[in-house]
């Protein structure tokens, strides 16, 4: 069993949860990247925690709370009660001014001891689901595992895992973490890359690209503050470009552009890539991806924590990064996609023979 707690219960954790008890069913046989990790299977994990600031999901059991409003995430299965009240957490910089209607707080909200909380629910882990630029949020939840000798999981693009100094606290503490930004299941960020190192490998040079994604649940409505957008910008940018050799230098624009609210979770995404192949001769390639956003997300997030809990079974602390490059836009280590696939299946090799 791995046991986690979840820091704001919206659409990424409502697809979460759902995708635990759903493949709880294993003749359900497509949809995941990896159907067992070590001996841990999708339904081995289990949520013990729920921490979120809107009155609509505080004080119901984490069941109901992921179909509460604002969350607009498709339901594909149902999730009996899990005896897991959502507590309040403290709001600190997690909501942006423009976002007071779509996330409710109470006048006197009162927080949790977070720290403590983590202790009692048992919790190995804690999965940083909070809106994009909870900067000081984020950090306060990273310091608060550590406090609580809890293993931390950055699904959003504040970059701690990814930086020494955090990385560096986890391993003194004897703590695995991992991230940071979440990198989809076949999303928009591993598409392009795919698209970059193939054509790359086969010789094409690329002068420019553009990668576009609009979407229409509240992760894109807290990002038309561009000032909260900006290391969500950084990171998928950077996700694409370190795959550029030195001798080539293309421009490149990656990052949200719009907010659409009646695609609710759907998420579309246009990428353009201008280049020259063989001869010096033109080429341009357009593609359109359209996904259900959270579920895409969920998909790798269930990988990445049966891999934390792995990597701690096997006596790593601090920034695995392997687990890193594999589920996250912005690991500290940077590899291409074939290049992780191999330290991957070398990973779970040393594993078989170690645990």
């Amino acid at each position: 069993m791995v046991k986690i707690a979840i820091a704001g219960v919206g659409n990424c954790a409502s697809a979460l949860i759902q995708g635990i008890e759903f493949y709880k069913n294993e003749s359900e046989q497509t949809g995941f990247v990896r159907k067992e990790i070590g001996s841990y299977k999708i339904g081995d994990i289990q949520v013990v925690g729920a921490i979120d600031i809107d009155k609509r999901k505080v004080g119901k059991d984490a069941s109901e709370a992921i179909f509460a409003k604002p969350n607009c995430a498709r339901v594909f299965s149902e999730v009996p009660n899990l005896n897991v009240e959502v507590v309040s957490g403290p709001v600190l910089d997690g909501v942006a001014s423009h976002m007071s209607e779509s996330f409710q707080v109470e006048a006197n909200h009162e927080s949790v001891d977070v720290a403590a909380y983590l202790r009692e629910t048992g919790a190995e882990f804690l999965v940083c689901y909070l809106p994009v630029g909870s900067e000081e949020a984020a950090k306060f939840y990273a310091s608060e595992a550590l406090k609580a000798g809890v293993g931390f999981l950055n699904a959003i693009p504040v970059f701690i895992c990814s930086q020494p100094e955090w990385s560096d606290k986890f391993k003194e503490a004897g703590l695995v973490c991992a991230g940071d930004d979440i990198k989809s299941q076949f999303g928009a960020t591993y598409l392009n890359r795919v698209l970059v190192e193939s054509l790359m490998t086969r010789g094409f040079n690329i002068d420019d690209l553009y990668q576009l994604n609009v979407g229409g649940n509240t992760d894109f409505e807290n990002m038309i503050d561009e000032s909260r957008l900006m290391s969500k910008r950084i990171s998928k940018t950077n996700a694409v470009s370190t795959l550029f050799n030195c001798t080539t230098d293309p421009a490149v624009r990656i990052g949200p552009s719009d907010f659409v609210p009646h695609l609710n979770d759907t998420k579309i995404c246009y990428i353009n890539v201008n280049g020259s192949q063989f001869g010096n001769q033109r080429f341009e390639l357009e593609l359109k991806l359209k996904v259900e956003d959270s579920p895409n997300s969920a998909g790798v997030m269930l990988d990445v924590i049966r891999l934390a809990k792995l990597a701690k079974d096997m006596g790593h602390a601090g920034n695995v990064p392997v687990v890193s490059a594999f589920g996250f836009k912005s690991p500290a280590d940077k590899f291409s996609e074939t290049e992780i696939l191999k330290r991957m299946n070398e990973f779970l090799e040393t594993a078989k023979a170690s645990v």
